[in-house]
């Protein structure tokens, strides 16, 4: 059975910088795809960046490009998502998702997901 569970998350102050990981287990995942996507309270759910496991070309929002770095790490079955210059609107639950196919946009698409991580950015 495949377990996602992510970590990392907090409160930061608008500017600073935070590393999630989500710990995979459950399957060989090097035919898989990764996804990082967030909610904030009354809206929906959010694509933030997603990567081929196997390792590929990545793909982020626009509104955090040139911010966030998401990144596997095969030795350890774990995808990160580093965080830098940290913004309030960047507040969110963020999930890890997994695919069993190429990455895409939409969270419907994806098989597996990870109980969340708070990141809350203050003024």
């Amino acid at each position: 059975q495949v377990q996602l569970v992510e970590s990392g998350g907090g409160l930061v102050q608008a500017g600073g910088s935070l590393r999630l990981s989500c710990a995979a287990s459950g399957r060989t995942f090097s035919s898989y795809a990764m996804g990082w996507f967030r909610q904030a309270p009354g809206k929906e759910r959010d694509f933030v960046a997603h990567i081929a496991w196997s390792a590929g070309p990545t793909y982020y929002a626009d509104s955090v490009k040139g911010r966030f770095t998401i990144s596997t790490d095969n030795a350890k079955n774990t995808v990160y998502l580093q965080m830098t210059a940290l913004k309030p609107e960047d507040t969110a639950v963020y999930y890890c998702a997994a695919r069993r196919s190429r990455p895409t946009y939409s969270w419907n698409d994806y098989d597996y997901w990870g109980q969340g991580t708070q990141v809350t950015v203050s003024s």
